[in-house]
């Protein structure tokens, strides 16, 4: 179907933006996140070719009407407030920024304070990522965070202090070792602050960091499956309890008891996620940002000197490609959109993507499913069961091409 995404031309659908800001005051052990600790003297020179980076893909693709900015890390807040001014003005004066855009902003407890979130909102960034990971200091010494319980929960209070009205808090759990009181203690604290977003990763070993290296070393046991299913189940039925309707895997939105319709998600859902797992175009910008718009995909380069170096001269700034063919976009759709608990993949948004029935393409494989009780149908959408959440990756595996 033809999406309007042609060099020179506008396209006919709302795009999200992805800043990344790859700073950060201290590497956590366990990230492997494009990021780098320090680096205070590049700061100027990543703003300016941000905002150049920003002014081409305008010129490109015709200046689309902007529904969400992201602006992620690293941890954004580690750059000085004037530059993060800089980067949105950037923003509205090349895109058509819509005026009830979401504009998120990732922060981490110990780089911010309430003068510092108050000029963050003046900025009219509408939606604050607070990296809180845990409320047990002995947790978030092995985290590697820079902030204490204390702090976390004081720099939450400094974003209320200072207007945020949407707040996301995002916590790590299946820690080795990690013990289930400890994670309920976390839960009853954060669900006390009364976010309006809650975002739960389980923690994930991944290869080249240090914390890999430690538990290589038997320094540290290997995070324990079974337990970070027990304690996702303990924290579903947690917030549930207190009013926060779980609308993706890992994530949950306050709406109390107010009725939701069967494949609606709650109002505070996280607009800028909603557009990745609908399978709608974004753009990214900053080292090692990607963007996706309908046929193909593309990646900035991860190196900060040399996305800095190809910005200043004028080179292609793109590092790789991938052509993205009918029959992978519509795996992927799938893929994406069934993380969605709610919602799920609408049959009426799959055929006006593709011009196609989701049964003509994929009717084999959901006869299956359905059979198995680890997807149902409801009201137009294909979703997945509540038990399947804990194994949607071997449900996701069935549409995606061999």
């Amino acid at each position: 179907m033809d999406s309007g995404w042609k060099i020179g031309s506008e396209p006919t659908e709302p795009v999200g933006l992805y800043i990344h800001i790859p700073f950060c005051q201290r590497k956590c052990p366990y990230c492997d996140f494009n990021s780098y600790a320090g680096l205070e003297e590049s700061f100027h020179a990543y703003t300016a070719a941000l905002r150049e980076e920003i002014t081409r893909a305008g010129a490109m693709w015709g200046h689309p009407t902007v529904a969400t900015i992201y602006i992620g890390g690293g941890t954004p807040t580690v750059l000085p407030v004037e530059f993060l001014a800089e980067i949105l003005m950037a923003c509205r004066t090349t895109f058509s920024v819509a005026p009830n855009a979401e504009i998120t902003c990732e922060a981490n407890p110990g780089t911010v304070d309430q003068r510092r979130f108050k000029r963050l909102r003046e900025l009219g960034i509408s939606r604050l990522s607070l990296g809180i990971q845990s409320l047990n200091d002995a947790e978030l010494r092995f985290l590697g965070r820079i902030h204490d319980a204390a702090g976390a929960m004081a720099a939450f209070e400094a974003a209320r202090a200072a207007g945020f009205d949407n707040i996301n808090v995002d916590l790590i759990y299946g820690l080795p070792g990690q013990d289930p009181n400890s994670w309920l203690h976390t839960l009853d604290q954060v669900i006390a602050l009364k976010p309006e977003h809650i975002s739960l990763y389980a923690l994930t070993i991944e290869e080249g960091t240090p914390l890999a290296r430690w538990i290589a070393e038997g320094r540290f046991p290997y995070p324990d499956d079974d337990l970070a299913a027990d304690l996702y189940e303990l924290a579903s039925e947690r917030l549930g309890a207190a009013g926060y309707r779980q609308y993706e895997i890992s994530n949950w939105a306050w709406h109390g008891d107010v009725p939701l319709p069967p494949v609606a998600n709650p109002p505070l859902a996280c607009r800028h996620n909603l557009i990745y797992w609908r399978y709608q175009p974004y753009l990214g910008f900053g080292a090692g940002a990607h963007s996706m718009i309908p046929g193909r995909r593309w990646w900035n380069p991860r190196r900060l000197d040399v996305y800095l170096e190809r910005v200043a001269s004028g080179q292609l700034l793109e590092e790789g490609h991938e052509e993205i063919d009918e029959r992978l976009g519509m795996g992927e759709m799938m893929m994406l959109g069934l993380r969605l608990i709610r919602e799920g993949v609408s049959e009426e948004r799959f055929w006006r993507r593709w011009g196609r029935a989701l049964d003509e393409v994929f009717g084999e494989e959901l006869r299956e499913l359905c059979e198995m009780g680890l997807i149902e149908r409801v009201d137009g959408h294909v979703r997945l069961t509540y038990p399947a959440r804990l194994v949607g990756n071997q449900v996701f595996a069935r549409f995606l091409p061999n």
